[in-house]
């Protein structure tokens, strides 16, 4: 494993730097190729996106066995963040192992000092790992905030709304790892063709019971490796964002507006919902992230959409009144997919939430002026957010006249659900 442990620490070392996680792993994985083996690939993964979940819960039980020492800097400190995660949640790697892999990883990457520092603290704390004094179950914010390694502002958000056994199910469904799912492309094939298809190619895959077009990929070769995808006949979209466009259920022949569409998943999803007969916009405010769209829609065979750079908040007269079907899928604080984003829960903060409502109603005003009459708008986001979801859904149906809701809120709660953290509203213009 010195190779998969030497890998984690260098994608560790990008993610401190200010690098996404998920970016930061995939581009390492892909420069190493077939150098690291599927067992070395799989550690590497869990060794980086669980050291990085759990960077509170680590820490506190570094700085717990560091008192007096003083500043760690961050080399050192990534260092000990992989070898308690491996002590804590990787049960299969012996406590030995993991002291010896990590000094000899100190002694490779720094002075010897490192490496004795590392070696002292880690046989210091198997010894005696009572050393390390946890938080009180009586301050239920703190205790889950560095148990279970979530912002204590979250806590205490999900405990005033479920409670505390709810918010302590929460915080264990976001540090599970993620299923992959796929949308078959049945502008291409059927889930069944495709289901075949990537059992040939080595995969396992099951479709799922909610989605005809969703599948479960368990294992196999990396995506981009496989012809199937390389083909179009599939995209990588998670169960619940296909909710969106199935909701919308656009006709083939609709006119329909993608308001923020990049990078492109739920475009395609409405495009072949729409038998790619009609027309979509899709838009997005970044040029790059237009040419994702571009990207996706050729790779799919989508024929029927115009991508186009533009502000949602600021869309041109011309195109007021005009359009059958819209899909709003807003920019939100990311709250309900957690477990997707490991290093998301340290990027976000509190105030964002306010910031963020601000621009979604823009959003919502600007797209129901798109709306012809009868015209049906779903207004979607992956947070779990009262401000971003139903209180701004109920505030702006208060505010205007000319809509009524045709599809009631719908909140999924991963602790209630066994999905993603995702919420959903369909207005009609009237």
């Amino acid at each position: 494993m010195t190779t998969a442990r030497d890998g984690a620490y260098d994608v560790l070392n990008r993610i401190e730097e200010g690098a996404y996680a998920n970016l930061a792993l995939d581009q390492y994985l892909d420069e190493a190729g077939d150098s690291l083996d599927p067992r070395d690939r799989a550690f590497m993964t869990e060794l980086v996106y669980g050291t990085v979940k759990y960077r509170l819960k680590l820490d506190w039980a570094i700085d717990h066995m560091l008192t007096g020492v003083g500043q760690l800097r961050a080399g050192p400190r990534i260092l000990l963040r992989t070898a308690f995660y491996q002590l804590f949640h990787m049960d299969r790697v012996p406590p030995r192992a993991v002291v010896n892999e990590t000094v000899n990883l100190a002694k490779r990457r720094f002075h010897s000092g490192v490496a004795a520092l590392a070696n002292g603290v880690l046989r210091n704390y198997l010894r005696r790992p009572e050393q390390v004094s946890w938080p009180d179950r009586e301050d239920p914010a703190k205790y889950l905030s560095v148990m279970y390694s979530h912002p204590q502002w979250m806590l205490e958000r999900w405990i005033r709304r479920y409670g505390e056994e709810d918010a302590r199910s929460l915080c264990e469904f976001n540090n599970k790892p993620a299923e992959l799912w796929i949308r078959a492309n049945t502008l291409r094939c059927e889930p069944g063709e495709l289901l075949r298809r990537l059992e040939s190619e080595g995969c396992g895959a099951a479709v799922s019971e909610v989605l005809p077009e969703a599948l479960e990929l368990k294992l196999g070769p990396p995506i981009p490796r496989l012809g199937s995808y390389r083909d179009g006949w599939f995209a990588v979209q998670d169960l619940t964002s296909m909710l969106a466009a199935r909701a919308l259920a656009p006709k083939p022949g609709d006119r329909v507006l993608d308001v923020c569409a990049a990078p492109g998943g739920k475009t395609g999803h409405l495009a072949q919902l729409m038998e790619n007969r009609g027309g979509i916009l899709a838009m997005d405010v970044h040029p790059h992230r237009v040419r994702l769209i571009q990207s996706a829609m050729a790779r799919l065979g989508v024929t029927c959409v115009e991508s186009r750079t533009g502000d949602g908040t600021l869309i041109s007269p011309g195109e007021q009144g005009i359009f059958d079907g819209i899909l709003l899928d807003a920019p939100c604080s990311g709250l309900g997919v957690l477990r997707r984003r490991a290093d998301a829960r340290w990027r976000k903060k509190e105030r964002d939430i306010q910031a963020l409502a601000g621009l979604q109603r823009k959003l919502f005003h600007r797209a129901v002026d798109c709306l012809k009459p009868g015209g049906r708008l779903i207004y979607s986001t992956c947070t779990l957010e009262p401000e971003e979801n139903i209180r701004l859904v109920e505030s702006v149906c208060r505010e205007r006249a000319d809509m009524e809701m045709f599809l009631e809120p719908v909140q999924y709660l991963p602790f209630r659900d066994g999905m993603e953290g995702f919420f959903l509203a369909g207005v009609r213009r009237v």
